[in-house]
């Protein structure tokens, strides 16, 4: 699990009662209680001076909705009555902080436990209070906030206030309604020297306001949108067709789930916000564009959180041979993310301690639309996002 280093690193979840964020935390209660199980974890068999163990991360953080995580996981689905009632206890200790909705931004998803504050500056007091009081009451040597809230509608990039830091400032006095609840939090986050991941499709961090804070502070940010499943896939076949010389002629990808990630995403604008961050993804490891890439995803509450994932791949071959590849991917949506989200706040911890501040380019592997420094194309080949994190690390796995 790494070289122990006594270390005490808080991770707050915005969206903390959600699937992935109870099923991350109970999954690390689990271990903290024993269990040697280290499936799906990328980082559980490397060694990296300064990595936090897994069992010296502790948990809080934020959400619309009040229950306590155990009620919250056993709505979602994800984890057996055995889970919670045997190894993460915990999560029956733990409520949410309270949070801050935008039916503007979110319009399915609301809750009652909500940030009362007058206005976009006072807001940003609570997160940073929030965050200064989990620090001080854990006993912490440092936190990382990780964006697992559900998705928000895609912002007007060109307006003033998400462009300077000078503007985005003004806008908090002024309550913008350009500035979306992810893009609060990461500011407060940011001006409060404490590394920001987000994990989901919104736009937060990436924005030129939010980016040149990072800089300045020399804070870590990352993201955007986890890749988990089916993108995840198609970086890795696609530069296996590249290298192949398979022409791919068409891509349809097709997701059914029932979660909460899908009720969001049953918002028109929500969903085009997710197909904004899967789309690109194809055109850029091929090296051309594939005109008939379509992406679908459809909200089917019978499913929970047991999402499929169907591809249908038209190739062209030898001789102009047409041929076709289908992959069926049947898994468990918040199982495939949880442990990506814990190691990417254990890198961000790391890069924090390390003085590496700013856009952490080595976290690529884990997003469908990595943040990049200096204004390049991000890398998206599966392969070499792998190298560009094990080279960063300096692992040896």
């Amino acid at each position: 699990m790494g070289i122990q280093t006594g270390r005490r690193v808080g991770v707050a979840f915005v969206g903390m009662g959600g699937a992935v964020a109870t099923t991350a935390i109970a999954g690390i209660e689990t271990i903290k209680s024993g269990s040697n199980r280290l499936d799906g974890l990328p980082l559980a068999n490397v060694s990296v001076a300064g990595l936090a163990d897994y069992k010296d991360l502790v948990f809080g953080g934020w959400d619309l909705n009040g229950d306590d995580l155990a009620s919250a996981a056993t709505e979602h689905g994800v984890l057996s009555r055995e889970d919670i009632e045997n190894g993460a206890q915990a999560l029956k200790g733990i409520t949410p902080w309270p949070a801050v909705g935008s039916a503007k931004f979110c319009k399915n998803i609301d809750g009652a436990n909500r940030i009362v504050a007058k206005d976009h500056r006072e807001t940003v007091s609570v997160i940073a209070s929030d965050l200064n009081r989990f620090r001080k009451e854990s006993n912490l040597d440092e936190v990382v906030v990780v964006n697992l809230a559900s998705t928000e509608r895609w912002p007007d990039l060109s307006a003033p206030v998400l462009n300077s830091v000078e503007a985005f400032e003004k806008g908090l006095d002024a309550s913008d309604e350009s500035i979306s609840p992810a893009m609060l939090y990461a500011y407060a986050a940011i001006k409060s020297g404490v590394p920001y991941a987000n994990f989901t499709p919104s736009v937060a961090a990436d924005v030129p306001a939010l980016l040149e804070l990072a800089r300045e502070m020399n804070v870590p940010v990352a993201g955007k949108d986890g890749k988990t499943g089916q993108t995840m896939m198609k970086t890795v076949l696609a530069p296996a067709l590249k290298a192949r010389s398979l022409h791919v002629d068409g891509w349809f990808s097709t997701n059914i789930l029932g979660n909460r990630d899908g009720l969001a995403l049953n918002d028109p604008n929500s969903l085009q916000s997710k197909l904004n961050t899967k789309g690109t993804v194809l055109d850029s490891i091929l090296g051309y564009p594939v005109e008939d890439h379509l992406v679908h995803i459809h909200y089917y509450r019978p499913r929970g959180d047991d999402k499929e994932a169907w591809d249908n791949i038209d190739v062209t071959g030898f001789m102009g041979q047409r041929m076709q590849i289908k992959v069926n991917f049947l898994c468990k949506d918040s199982i495939l993310a949880a442990p990506l989200v814990i190691e990417i706040a254990r890198v961000l911890d790391l890069a924090k301690s390390r003085g590496d501040g700013g856009v952490q380019e080595q976290l690529s592997t884990f997003f469908k639309a990595p943040m990049v420094k200096n204004g390049r194309g991000p890398e998206h080949d599966f392969g070499k996002q792998q190298r560009m994190l094990f080279d960063w690390l300096g692992a040896q796995h």
